[in-house]
Protein backbone atom coordinates (compact mmCIF):
# COMPACT_ATOMS: atom_id res chain seq x y z
CA UNK A 1 0.00 0.00 0.00
CA UNK A 2 2.98 2.10 -0.47
CA UNK A 3 3.53 4.17 -3.27
CA UNK A 4 7.41 4.48 -3.71
CA UNK A 5 7.71 6.28 -7.73
CA UNK A 6 10.12 4.85 -10.20
CA UNK A 7 13.75 4.91 -9.57
CA UNK A 8 16.50 4.33 -11.93
CA UNK A 9 17.91 2.55 -13.23
CA UNK A 10 15.47 -0.54 -14.55
CA UNK A 11 17.65 -3.85 -14.57
CA UNK A 12 16.79 -6.62 -16.29
CA UNK A 13 19.23 -9.56 -15.85
CA UNK A 14 19.18 -11.12 -18.74
CA UNK A 15 20.55 -14.84 -19.53
CA UNK A 16 21.83 -15.29 -23.25
CA UNK A 17 20.91 -18.33 -25.11
CA UNK A 18 23.22 -19.79 -27.48
CA UNK A 19 22.67 -17.05 -30.11
CA UNK A 20 22.62 -14.20 -28.02
CA UNK A 21 19.20 -13.71 -27.52
CA UNK A 22 17.51 -13.67 -24.49
CA UNK A 23 15.27 -16.64 -22.91
CA UNK A 24 12.32 -16.33 -21.78
CA UNK A 25 13.64 -15.93 -18.46
CA UNK A 26 14.64 -12.71 -17.10
CA UNK A 27 14.49 -11.17 -13.83
CA UNK A 28 13.48 -7.00 -13.58
CA UNK A 29 15.52 -4.98 -10.80
CA UNK A 30 13.89 -1.79 -9.27
CA UNK A 31 16.25 0.31 -6.97
CA UNK A 32 14.20 0.67 -3.58
CA UNK A 33 14.32 4.73 -2.92
CA UNK A 34 17.05 5.72 -0.30
CA UNK A 35 13.70 6.19 2.54
CA UNK A 36 12.54 3.11 2.20
CA UNK A 37 16.18 1.42 2.62
CA UNK A 38 16.43 0.99 6.36
CA UNK A 39 13.01 -0.91 6.37
CA UNK A 40 11.42 -1.61 3.15
CA UNK A 41 7.78 -2.18 2.54
CA UNK A 42 6.84 -5.96 2.48
CA UNK A 43 5.96 -7.43 -0.56
CA UNK A 44 2.17 -8.62 -0.86
CA UNK A 45 2.96 -10.45 -4.11
CA UNK A 46 4.89 -14.05 -4.02
CA UNK A 47 6.80 -12.94 -7.00
CA UNK A 48 8.13 -10.25 -5.90
CA UNK A 49 11.59 -10.65 -3.59
CA UNK A 50 13.93 -7.93 -1.93
CA UNK A 51 17.23 -8.37 -2.65
CA UNK A 52 20.48 -6.65 -1.54
CA UNK A 53 22.58 -6.04 -4.68
CA UNK A 54 26.45 -6.27 -3.45
CA UNK A 55 29.32 -4.21 -4.91
CA UNK A 56 30.60 -5.29 -7.64
CA UNK A 57 32.73 -4.58 -10.45
CA UNK A 58 31.32 -4.16 -14.25
CA UNK A 59 32.68 -4.04 -17.70
CA UNK A 60 30.21 -1.47 -19.38
CA UNK A 61 28.52 0.36 -22.49
CA UNK A 62 26.48 2.92 -23.02
CA UNK A 63 24.16 3.67 -25.38
CA UNK A 64 21.29 6.27 -26.75
CA UNK A 65 17.49 5.41 -27.97
CA UNK A 66 14.71 3.62 -26.90
CA UNK A 67 16.58 0.30 -26.13
CA UNK A 68 14.51 -2.75 -27.11
CA UNK A 69 16.18 -6.05 -27.15
CA UNK A 70 17.60 -6.36 -29.96
CA UNK A 71 19.76 -3.22 -29.13
CA UNK A 72 20.70 -5.28 -25.53
CA UNK A 73 21.36 -7.94 -27.45
CA UNK A 74 23.53 -6.50 -30.09
CA UNK A 75 25.52 -4.16 -27.60
CA UNK A 76 26.46 -6.90 -25.25
CA UNK A 77 27.87 -8.38 -28.51
CA UNK A 78 29.71 -5.53 -29.12
CA UNK A 79 31.02 -5.50 -25.31
CA UNK A 80 32.15 -8.73 -25.53
CA UNK A 81 34.17 -8.33 -28.79
CA UNK A 82 35.90 -5.04 -27.44
CA UNK A 83 36.82 -7.62 -24.16
CA UNK A 84 38.00 -10.61 -25.92
CA UNK A 85 39.27 -13.45 -24.59
CA UNK A 86 41.05 -12.68 -21.71
CA UNK A 87 38.52 -10.28 -19.83
CA UNK A 88 37.14 -12.60 -16.73
CA UNK A 89 33.26 -11.87 -16.77
CA UNK A 90 30.44 -13.63 -15.96
CA UNK A 91 29.07 -15.80 -19.15
CA UNK A 92 25.79 -16.87 -17.83
CA UNK A 93 23.85 -13.56 -17.34
CA UNK A 94 24.33 -9.90 -17.77
CA UNK A 95 22.56 -6.58 -16.77
CA UNK A 96 20.75 -4.02 -19.33
CA UNK A 97 19.85 -1.02 -17.46
CA UNK A 98 18.01 1.58 -18.62
CA UNK A 99 17.83 5.20 -16.76
CA UNK A 100 14.60 7.14 -18.20
CA UNK A 101 11.28 7.78 -18.08
CA UNK A 102 8.99 6.71 -21.10
CA UNK A 103 8.20 10.05 -22.03
CA UNK A 104 11.57 11.37 -22.25
CA UNK A 105 12.13 11.04 -25.68
CA UNK A 106 15.70 12.59 -26.53
CA UNK A 107 19.23 12.17 -24.85
CA UNK A 108 18.13 8.30 -23.35
CA UNK A 109 20.78 6.75 -21.66
CA UNK A 110 21.27 2.68 -21.59
CA UNK A 111 23.71 0.26 -20.26
CA UNK A 112 24.90 -3.26 -20.64
CA UNK A 113 27.02 -4.48 -17.88
CA UNK A 114 29.33 -7.82 -17.75
CA UNK A 115 30.20 -8.27 -14.22
CA UNK A 116 33.57 -9.09 -13.17
CA UNK A 117 34.30 -12.78 -12.17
Amino acid sequence: GVGMGMTAPVSITAFPAEDGSFQQKVKVSLRIPSQFQDSPPCPTDESIKIEERQGMTIYSTQFGGYAKEADYVSHAAKLKAALGSDAAYRKDSYLCNGYDPPMKPYGRRNEVWFVKE
